[in-house]
């Protein structure tokens, strides 16, 4: 792992010169110095913001994951899950084909329920396992849509979309950009024939975070934008599903902003966003399902509006926030949530120049959602700068001792 920040440094350098850019051009491009550029190719700079890491493989024309190396070498128990990966996207692919399907397929009342312990998985970050269950549930969505009429049909594209949106989300944690794709595409087809218009806007939802990848920062909030005009008129009549994705989307559009560097729009997309939050703890009757797979909540709003100012390099800002914060609405959260969380903290310490704070932030991040936190490209840059500057200490403790013992003498 001590050798990632070279490797990354070394697979940078290579794609610049494939493209015959000098290391001014891509400083220029970058916003950074000749220098800066010059010490991330030696792995002396860590890529420790998603912002920085996205545009610098979007000047190289390269996936992100093509200079982090992700997914991450493994050994074979764990990387079993390639396997259930291929699976999902032998379905994906075949999606307009009559589906290989035995027997009868359960009613979509029965699919739904089947549902809760897939958003049960998505809780504790447990993604190997959600790809594990999804090949057989999309086969057997289609097959239901395939035999089924009128709602019920409807009904079966719905639970075809939230299955694509957890391959989405589990690929984008364990590093599989075919699978991602796919998956946002087959999403956006099933949502058109679902009957339910806040599942288009999900889709949406999940095209944003796939524009991130190449730094289209303008695309990315254009798009959240035309997501949210297409539930305003439900979000203001109060519908709970409509205001869950409303303020979900806010929320991708303030993570679009600060990595743009907008600090105003960062702030007013969090407003809107407590907003709806705000509507959604006001809400009387009987709770409702939350059949988009969305956590939004109070408490999510938070812990974006801390992320969003360590994309603006605002760490003070950051864990000023945080400390504001009350426990028990980070409590509340999923842990796959709370594991980004204390990943987000790990990096304020460390910033802010605490290290041992910053290794017991992300110790606790990995003690609660350990499968997100080990593949997450920040959580490891923050791991192998805690380790740089402890080894760098210690250099320096030794040199000083050393030079009190005389022995170089």
């Amino acid at each position: 792992m001590l050798e990632e920040a070279e490797e990354i440094g070394r697979r940078a350098r290579r794609a610049r010169l494939r493209l015959g850019m000098p290391q001014a051009d891509l400083a220029a491009a970058l916003g950074k110095t000749q220098g800066w550029v010059s010490k991330m190719e030696r792995g002396l700079i860590e890529l420790d913001r998603v912002g920085i890491l996205n545009l610098l493989a979007s000047e190289l024309h390269v996936h992100p994951n093509d200079l982090i190396g992700r997914p991450y070498n493994s050994s074979p128990d764990q990387n079993q899950w390639q396997i259930a990966a291929s699976s999902i996207l032998r379905e994906l692919r075949r999606y307009d084909l009559t589906p290989v399907f035995d027997g009868t397929p359960r009613s979509a009342n029965k699919l739904w329920r089947e549902m809760t312990r897939l958003h049960r998985l998505r809780d504790t970050a447990a993604n190997v396992a959600i790809l594990r269950i999804l090949p057989d549930l999309l086969r057997e969505a289609r097959a239901l849509a395939e035999v089924a009429t009128g709602h019920e049909r409807e009904e079966a594209f719905a639970i075809y979309a939230v299955c694509c949106k957890f391959a989405h989300t589990a690929a984008h944690s364990l590093g599989h950009p075919e699978l991602i794709a796919m998956a946002c595409e087959r999403a956006a087809w099933s949502a058109s024939l679902s009957g339910d218009p806040v599942m288009t806007a999900v889709a949406d939802w999940m095209r944003v975070w796939d524009m991130w990848a190449s730094a289209d920062w303008d695309d990315s909030l254009s798009l959240s934008d035309k997501a949210l005009r297409t539930v305003q008129q439900d979000y203001e009549r109060g519908d709970p599903l409509a205001v869950r994705a409303w303020g979900s989307l806010q929320l991708r559009a303030a993570v679009s902003a600060a990595r743009a560097g907008r600090a105003s729009e960062t702030e007013d997309r969090i407003a809107h966003a407590k907003a709806a939050a705000e509507r959604m703890t006001s809400h009387t009757g009987a709770p409702v399902y939350d059949r988009h797979s969305l956590t939004f909540s109070p408490g999510n709003v938070q812990i974006h509006a801390i992320s969003v100012a360590l994309e603006l390099g605002e760490q003070r800002k950051a864990l000023a926030i945080n400390r504001r914060t009350s426990p028990e609405l980070v409590a509340a959260l999923p842990n796959s949530r709370q594991g980004h969380h204390h990943m987000d903290l790990a990096r304020a310490w460390l910033w802010d120049g605490n290290r041992d704070k910053a290794l017991s932030e992300l110790e606790q991040a990995e003690q609660v959602a350990p499968q997100l936190v080990r593949n997450h490209p920040i959580a490891r840059s923050t791991l192998r700068s805690i380790v740089y500057a402890e080894r760098a200490a210690t250099r320096e403790k030794l040199r000083r001792m050393s030079d009190r013992f005389h022995l170089d003498g």
